[in-house]
């Protein structure tokens, strides 16, 4: 295949994918072309971190990870979608939002990359959790450690604790 084509070959409501060729080769390789995401860890005044457990169809489990939500919204940069997800998933706001890092999330195969950010949140809850949604906050110490042992499964979670750790500014007390 010519490295110089892509074509859609599918097109869905939150990703698509394009078939395209590869420089020195002839083997075509299907990609998946998505918005990509913001995600935020939010953390308490007392250093909890909220979580949010939900069911993730793709994998047919509940899991446990940090607010998080598409680049869907037009004219929406990454950090007022992370803050929108933040209240929309928890029924928090932020005091303070700081940009942490980001990754793609399997460039194998896709090109969704995640903004992180880290969130000083009001005490108490303007708002409920989203729908389908079951909060809970965790000891930041506690998480962290989990992260560094390989028990947080959600990729984009484990690297905003560990990022979030490494600041000596915005890591929790204690």
């Amino acid at each position: 295949m010519d490295p110089e084509v892509s074509h859609e070959v599918f097109a869905g409501r939150i990703f698509s994918v394009h078939r395209e060729g590869w420089p020195g080769s002839e083997d075509a390789f299907d990609v998946v072309r998505h918005p990509g995401a913001a995600a935020v860890l939010p953390i308490t005044p007392n250093g909890d971190v909220l979580f949010v457990r939900q069911f993730r169809p793709a994998i047919r489990q509940v899991l446990t990870e940090i607010p998080a939500g598409l680049l869907d919204v037009g004219g929406e940069d990454a950090v007022t979608c992370a803050s929108r997800e933040l209240f929309e998933e928890t029924g928090y706001r932020h005091g303070s939002i700081e940009f942490l890092g980001g990754c793609f999330t399997s460039a194998g195969f896709t090109d969704e990359y995640v903004h992180l950010f880290v969130a000083k949140v009001h005490e108490g809850a303007e708002a409920g959790p989203g729908e389908g949604i079951e909060l809970l906050r965790t000891p930041f110490r506690e998480v962290v450690i989990a992260a560094r042992s390989g028990r947080v499964r959600d990729v984009k979670t484990a690297l905003a604790l560990l990022l979030t750790d490494a600041r000596e500014e915005v890591r929790p007390v204690g």
